[in-house]
């Protein structure tokens, strides 16, 4: 049934304007019914920041930026969604076009600048859906012209502590000026210390909600150096890495679209972001588990994540070309492997491949 709705849904869709198209896909997804995906393999499930995943393919946040449909994304087989990025306030976000497929790159660049509902909009989607289960992480964005961004984060933290599994702290979009200041060490170490403190005073049914950071995948290693250290003294819970990049690969083919400004992402931030997860897993030492995003458009990217240190993945810009099939073949081929190669579990993969990456030069 789903590739079937992916045979007819995804060659309209590529003839729209991106960002309608994008709207389309939601509406699709708000009153299509679609079938439930087939029960995950045990072996495909674990435990992480204290949740139980039944499998470790999530999308990530950017697609259901407002949670308007989060249990049909479950529902397709994703093991968990991240909704958001949310800000405080409403805001309509950077001035269109800003959205941009690079079709003969795979690759898409947007900036977007956090346009969102608001909290209050964003809760009220998420308090109605609170009985269904499911994990359900809330991207957290800050304001545009926002005074103090660091307490953007905190109002957040404690309006969503009872609806969301997890939070991510998003401090790494391009799209809003100034936000990838606070990856800075000074910056960073106060905004950690904040929403730390908000979380863990911040009362919930189930305990403390796992408070993760998301990271650029443009910071250098002393930079990236700084970060994990912090996120280890502050006691986070884990890392998303990584976010879409200002870089533009030597080896894009679309290059008139390449210049436009943003974040790029898909298939051409596969080798950057993979790269940035094998060093944050050599500097994190254990101490957390890391989600691996950019660029997953199959299995065997996924599996290069999960080998160069990702314990769960995330995927968002490859459903643009490859369509919702991929959440089910992604599962398909990870499970294969376990099979064929004899183990039980992801875990014992996690990071095989780390410092052989970390001594390769540098993606470019």
């Amino acid at each position: 049934m789903i590739r079937l709705f992916d045979s007819l849904t995804l060659p309209l869709l590529r003839k729209l304007d991106p960002e309608q198209a994008h709207r389309l896909a939601i509406k699709g997804l708000r009153s299509v019914p679609m079938p439930r995906a087939k029960p995950d393999s045990p072996k495909l499930a674990a435990r992480f920041f204290g949740l139980d995943f039944p499998n470790p393919v999530g999308i990530a946040a950017g697609f259901d930026k407002n949670a308007e449909v989060p249990d049909a994304l479950l529902r397709l087989g994703f093991g968990f969604v991240e909704i958001g990025s949310v800000t405080p306030l409403p805001q309509p976000g950077n001035p269109r076009p800003r959205l941009f497929r690079l079709e003969q790159d795979s690759g898409i660049i947007n900036r977007f600048g956090f346009n969102s509902d608001g909290a209050e909009v964003v809760l009220g989607h998420l308090i109605a859906r609170r009985e269904r289960g499911g994990i359900v992480g809330v991207n957290l964005g800050a304001n545009k012209n926002s005074a103090d961004r660091t307490a953007d984060y905190v109002t957040l933290i404690e309006a969503f502590a009872q609806v969301a599994s997890y939070f991510t702290v998003n401090i790494s979009s391009p799209n809003t000026p100034g936000l990838r200041n606070l990856q800075q060490a000074s910056a960073l170490d106060d905004l950690l210390a904040r929403v730390v403190e908000a979380r863990n005073s911040t009362p919930a049914e189930a305990g403390p909600v796992p408070l993760l950071l998301k990271i650029s995948p443009d910071l250098t290693l002393g930079e990236l150096d700084d970060v994990v250290h912090i996120a280890r003294v502050r006691g986070i819970d884990g890392m998303i890495v990584s976010n879409t990049t200002l870089a533009r690969p030597a080896s894009l083919r679309e290059r008139g679209l390449a210049l436009e400004q943003g974040g790029l992402s898909g298939r051409p931030l596969q080798r950057l972001s993979t790269r940035m997860v094998a060093e944050t897993y050599v500097r994190v030492e254990g101490a957390f588990p890391l989600i691996g995003v950019g660029g997953i458009d199959s299995g065997g990217a996924a599996l290069m994540k999960i080998r160069a240190g990702a314990s769960l993945i995330q995927v968002y810009s490859s459903l643009v070309y490859k369509g919702l099939g991929l959440v089910e073949a992604i599962k398909t081929d990870l499970l294969s492997t376990l099979r064929r190669t004899g183990r039980d579990s992801l875990s014992e993969i996690v990071g095989a491949d780390a410092a052989m990456i970390t001594a390769e030069e540098w993606p470019v």
